[in-house]
């Protein structure tokens, strides 16, 4: 156990981890030069074709430091603020992080947010300055910052480049002598923590984990603490580039255990593996249960395809432990579930997974957030989507939640962020300047307002150079109403959402504008409308296209032209009836992008 050593590697998006990851694997030797390419362990073409990484992928490394063999279990998680919970789940399976850093952009958001994460949770920090090939680096500079933000010496800042491979043996012999090896008990009961899950369609569910204390061999019979389930482990191994089997998986060791599971509610990330002849008495603790941030109805466009959207959304989970979803129906679009998403990136990735992994063509709703609704009688309940709003009459007052949310940028652009924010309904906590002309701003901003396009006006008002980063904070009263969207006077409840009622003329106009150009012109008009209850507050008519039914007519009485005018006319009038409006998926995510 003494030669084990388990570490992950954490950063703020695109400061260089996977290809840093990259080199560590080249120069271990783990991965041989066929094998080798960009980002090699991130193993969804979305992630190559991003440049981002979504999942964490733990991967095993054997390193000869002083004539000693080495076992390195090696995390990469991904750096969005989107995907953190990802990073949660891979620091409680180590006990030693790199920090990485850019050596251009210095410290950012989530690098900060990151290391409090890492800090929680007792891990030895290593700070890596990387990308010092570039031009622009400022090494020195950024170096202060990191002293001043974790008080360590300069010696202890390692510089690296991913990209040339310079410092990369530092790095690996830093992780030897710094990162602690496992603590635990090879003879005490089983206790493995798992860390994450795949589904396989030909062997089942595969488990990752962590063996805390004891060790499972081939063949042994174990229990699931969190859901009673028992199995026979029928192969357990360590995770190379591709599973590599193994008879025995030794305590502190992370590895794998397949056991024929099928059914994707029986495997829970953060439960508890152990034996059933020698039971652990209790499970691992330390895991907190995700919080979802955005809400936004999953439909299929065929109405059969529900059954396969259900089990497609279930295999995706056991991937992406942060997803969680409920079953719901909608008047426009049938039955489908009400998906909660911990931001709108990962909302889109899972759409795009579902697309490219399942086959799953879906619609989906504008997202929204949950509200806590207090009636006359001070009875609370959460409500997720518009539609579940009790009546106004009922309603004593709603309560939404704000998050605390931390801005890094530059000091050239505070004043069109100070805008921005405060735009949007936000509360300045404070400013600190951090070193040189960096600061950081704290605000209380309400959720809702941050869902649809914050963070996109964000990048480009601060050219790139702002990072954002939140966390839920609490709920507090606020002034909202439902705005409903009517096409001829039918309600759309999927396009329907829950505004501030300073916002809800002008958001209202902007969507009936949007869907005006997205819905396809009928042959007879389209009346668009924003209501409010029962107040309409915004109109705009989609023309019918027209057959000009006079173009026979050369000459002769006007008369003519307006009998054949009239018939048309009376022809309209049958087909308005009976007449109903095709909404393309477009229009359901326009109010993403009104601006």
């Amino acid at each position: 156990m003494k030669n084990i050593r388990n570490f992950c590697i954490i950063a703020h998006i695109d400061h260089g981890k996977s290809t840093l990851a990259d080199r560590l694997l080249e120069y271990t030797q783990t991965v041989t030069a066929k094998e080798m390419q960009n980002q090699v362990l991130d193993n969804m073409d979305l992630e190559r074709e991003r440049g981002i990484t979504i999942k964490s992928h733990a991967i095993q490394m054997e390193y000869n430091y002083k004539s000693e063999n080495y076992i390195l279990n090696l995390i990469d998680t991904p750096g969005h603020v989107d995907f953190s919970y990802e990073v949660s789940r891979s620091i409680a399976a180590c006990e030693g992080a790199l920090l990485i850093i850019d050596a251009a952009q210095g410290i950012q958001a989530q690098t900060i947010s990151n290391l409090y994460m890492a800090l929680e949770n007792d891990l030895e920090i290593i700070p890596v300055l990387n990308k010092i090939d570039l031009q622009q680096a400022k090494p020195e500079e950024v170096e202060d910052q990191i002293i001043e933000l974790l008080g360590c010496s300069r010696n202890d800042i390692l510089r690296a480049s991913g990209k040339t491979g310079e410092g990369v043996y530092e790095i690996l012999n830093a992780v030897v002598e710094k990162v602690p090896a496992p603590k635990g008990d090879p003879n005490a009961p089983l206790q493995a923590l798992i860390f994450d899950s795949v589904f396989n369609s030909f062997r089942g569910i595969i488990a990752y984990f962590k063996i805390e204390n004891g060790s499972i061999r081939k063949g042994d019979k174990v229990k699931f603490i969190a859901t009673g389930k028992e199995y026979e482990a029928d192969e357990v191994g360590v995770l190379k580039l591709e599973m590599s089997p193994r008879e025995e998986v030794a305590c502190g060791d992370v590895g794998y255990i397949i056991s024929g599971i099928k059914v994707s509610k029986e495997v829970k990330v953060g439960d508890t593996i152990t034996h059933i002849n020698r039971p652990a008495d209790k499970a691992i603790e330390g895991f907190e249960e995700v919080k979802p941030m955005v809400f936004a109805g999953v439909y299929p466009i065929e109405t059969e395809d529900f059954e396969n959207l259900r089990s497609s959304l279930e295999k995706l989970q056991l991937n992406d432990a942060s997803l969680t979803f409920q079953p719901e129906s909608s008047v426009a679009l049938g039955f489908g579930f009400r998906c909660g998403f911990l931001g709108l990136l990962h909302m889109e990735i899972v759409q795009e997974r579902l697309d490219r992994e399942f086959n799953m063509d879906v619609i989906t709703t504008v997202p929204n957030v949950s509200y806590k609704v207090y009636d006359k009688h001070g009875n609370c309940r959460e409500v997720h989507n518009p539609a579940g709003l009790p009546d106004p009459t009922l309603i004593d007052h709603i309560d939404e939640p704000f998050i605390r949310a931390s801005v890094i940028t530059n000091m050239a652009y505070i004043g069109p962020i100070m805008t921005l924010c405060l735009g949007k309904r936000g509360i300045l906590v404070k400013q600190d300047y951090i070193s040189g002309d960096r600061v950081e701003i704290l605000f209380d901003l309400p959720l809702g307002e941050i869902v649809i396009d914050f963070y996109d006006k964000l990048k480009s008002i601060s050219k790139g150079y702002a990072s954002f980063d939140y966390h839920m904070h609490d709920y507090r009263p606020s002034k909202l109403v439902k705005l409903d969207i009517l096409l001829n006077g039918e309600q759309v409840d999927a396009l329907s959402t829950l505004t501030h009622t300073d916002n809800a003329v002008t958001f209202g106009r902007r969507m009936c504008e949007k869907l005006k150009e997205l819905i396809p012109r009928q042959q007879f008009d389209v009346a668009v409308q924003a209501a409010i209850g029962a107040k309409i507050i915004a109109r705009e008519t989609i023309k019918a296209v027209r057959k000009d039914v006079t173009a026979k007519c050369y000459g002769g009485d006007i008369t003519r032209k307006r009998k054949l005018l009239e018939k048309q006319k009376e022809g309209k009038k049958r087909m308005k009836q009976v007449g109903n409006v095709e909404v393309p998926q477009k229009a359901f995510l326009a109010v993403l992008k009104l601006d």
